[in-house]
């Protein structure tokens, strides 16, 4: 999990630790312990991945400013996200790609090259 989000792993699972402990461990061993272990894709597909899915269903940009962090973190270049979002649009909408382009650029501003 960290290896995605970073240090806001720790943050997340304190704000979880208040209300939903059991969630905040399920999150850890389903989610990053098995879903990304499993072969098949890179752990960069598996954020591009995120980040499309997030951008469409709305709603979750929280969650989608982590994954972008996160697909930073793990070599993701900042052309391949919005590139991403974009290509989305064909499928999602463009409200939708306009609110993760939104995000992408809040993040973007707020992450050092």
């Amino acid at each position: 999990m960290s290896s995605v989000v970073g240090e806001e792993a720790n943050d997340v699972l304190a704000s979880l630790d208040a209300i939903s402990p059991d969630f905040g461990t399920y999150m850890v061993e389903a989610g990053f312990a098995d879903i990304y272990g499993r072969e098949g894709l890179s752990l960069m597909q598996r954020e591009l991945v995120n980040l499309a899915v997030l951008a469409t269903l709305g709603g979750a940009e929280p969650q989608l400013a982590v994954h972008i962090r996160g697909a930073l973190r793990v070599g993701i270049s900042r052309d391949e996200i919005v590139e991403t979002f974009v290509h989305l649009s064909l499928y999602a909408g463009h409200p939708r790609t306009l609110n993760a382009l939104r995000v992408a650029r809040e993040v973007f501003e707020a992450t050092p090259d």
